[in-house]
C-alpha cells in the first residue's frame, strides 16, 4: 500500500492500518515510517534495474541514473548474456579527451573482442576494457615505429574471420584524413560486416577547445579542411594552395607543425596577406593542451620557439582575431569529463 496525500496523520493512518493487516506499506512522506521502499527503476539495452538506497529517493534516484547511463553508454560491462557482435567496427574516438567519444562508439568500444588503436585515439578508455580483450597497437609514430595500413587491414580481417568482433579505435572521425574507407574497403572485400561510428573531428574540436569559432557571423563563411602530410609544392600534393589564398575564408590544416614554414609561405606567395592570423593549438582537449598564436608572418617563427610538437591543428584566418577581440581565445577548455587514469596506455 502507498500512502502519498499531503497529510502526515492520513498516511500515518493508512501505514498503521495496513500493518495491522499484515500488508507493506509505503509512506511517501516519511521513508523512516515505510515498512517498505518503492525503487528507483529504469532501463537501458534491454536491462531493468531498481535501486532502493535505504528509502532515501533521492539517492536512489541518483544511484539508478548513473547504473542506466552506464548500461547505456557501455562504461558498465553488460555483455553477459547479450548476442555477440560479429565483424568489424570503425569508430571515432575524438580529438583526444576521452569523455568526446560518443555514446555509440563507447557502446561498441565495450563489447570488443580485440581492440586495433591509434597513437592518437583515446587510450585511457582502454581501462575500462575486461583484461582479456586483446589491444593491438596499429600506432604511426612520425619518423618512428610503424604498423602498414596494410597490416592494419590484415589484421582486422583475421579477426573479425575468427569470428572475434574487432574496434578499431581512431583518433577524431575514421573518414576524415584517417584512411577508414581503406578500411572499410578492405573488410568489404573480404566479406567482413562493417559499423561505421563517426567521432569529433580535431579540425574542428581543435579551434573550438581554445576558444576559436571556426566560423563566425560576419567574418567567415567558408571552412577548409586540408591535410600537409604533403608539403606545398610537392608533386604528390593534391591542395589548391593558390584557391585556398584567394578563398579568404578560415584554413584549418591537420600534420602542418612539420611544414608550418611551408604552408605560410604557400599562402602569402599566392595572395594572402601576411598579416593574416593564425593559431596553432597542440594537444586539443588534454590537460596539456596550449595555443600559439601569430600571423603568417610569423607563426612558424613563434611555433617553433615555443617547441610546438604534434599531434597539434593549425588555423589561420580572421576567426583567431575575432576570438582574441572577444577574449574567447584562450589556453584551454575545462571539459565536463572523466579524467581517467591511464594503465594501457601506448608509448
Amino acid at each position: 500500500m502507498h500512502a502519498a496525500t499531503d497529510s502526515p496523520e492520513t498516511n500515518a493512518a493508512v501505514t498503521e492500518e495496513a500493518e495491522a493487516s499484515r500488508i507493506w506499506s509505503v509512506r511517501a512522506d516519511d521513508r523512516h515510517a515505510s515498512s517498505a521502499w518503492t525503487p528507483a527503476s529504469g532501463s537501458a539495452n534491454g536491462v531493468t534495474v531498481g535501486v532502493v538506497a535505504s528509502g532515501d529517493p533521492r539517492r536512489s534516484a541518483g544511484l539508478r541514473d548513473a547504473v542506466v547511463d552506464g548500461l547505456a553508454d557501455g562504461t558498465l560491462d553488460a555483455r553477459r548474456g547479450r548476442e555477440r557482435l560479429r565483424g568489424v567496427a570503425l569508430v571515432g574516438g575524438g580529438p583526444g579527451d576521452p569523455g568526446l567519444i560518443t555514446v555509440r562508439g563507447q557502446q561498441l568500444l565495450s563489447q570488443a573482442d580485440v581492440v586495433v588503436v591509434d597513437r592518437l585515439a583515446p587510450t585511457p578508455l582502454l581501462d575500462r576494457l575486461p583484461p582479456e580483450v586483446e589491444i593491438v597497437d596499429a600506432s604511426k609514430v612520425p619518423y618512428g615505429r610503424s604498423m602498414t595500413q596494410e597490416d592494419i587491414n590484415a589484421v582486422l580481417v583475421e579477426r573479425a574471420r575468427e569470428g572475434r568482433f574487432v574496434v578499431r579505435l581512431k583518433g577524431g572521425d575514421p573518414f576524415l584524413f584517417g584512411r577508414g574507407g581503406e578500411e572499410a574497403a578492405a573488410c568489404a572485400a573480404a566479406g567482413i560486416p562493417v559499423i561505421v561510428v563517426p567521432g569529433v573531428t580535431s579540425a574542428l574540436a581543435g579551434p573550438a577547445s581554445a576558444g576559436i569559432p571556426a566560423t563566425h557571423r560576419g567574418v567567415a563563411q567558408d571552412v577548409h579542411v586540408v591535410s600537409a602530410h604533403v608539403a606545398p609544392g610537392d608533386e604528390r600534393s593534391t591542395v589548391d594552395w593558390a584557391g585556398l589564398a584567394r578563398a579568404g575564408g578560415t584554413v584549418v590544416v591537420l600534420m602542418g607543425v612539420q611544414r608550418i614554414e611551408a604552408i605560410a609561405a604557400a599562402l602569402v606567395e599566392h595572395g594572402r596577406s601576411p598579416d593574416t592570423p593564425a593559431a596553432v593549438v597542440q594537444d586539443a582537449t588534454l590537460p596539456g593542451q596550449r595555443t600559439v598564436t601569430g600571423t603568417l608572418a610569423d607563426i612558424a617563427a613563434s611555433v617553433r620557439s615555443a617547441q610546438v610538437r604534434p599531434p597539434a591543428v593549425v588555423i589561420i584566418g580572421e576567426v583567431v582575431k575575432t576570438a582574441r577581440d572577444l577574449d574567447i581565445l584562450h589556453t584551454g577548455v575545462q571539459f565536463e569529463t572523466d579524467r581517467l587514469a591511464t594503465g594501457r596506455d601506448l608509448q
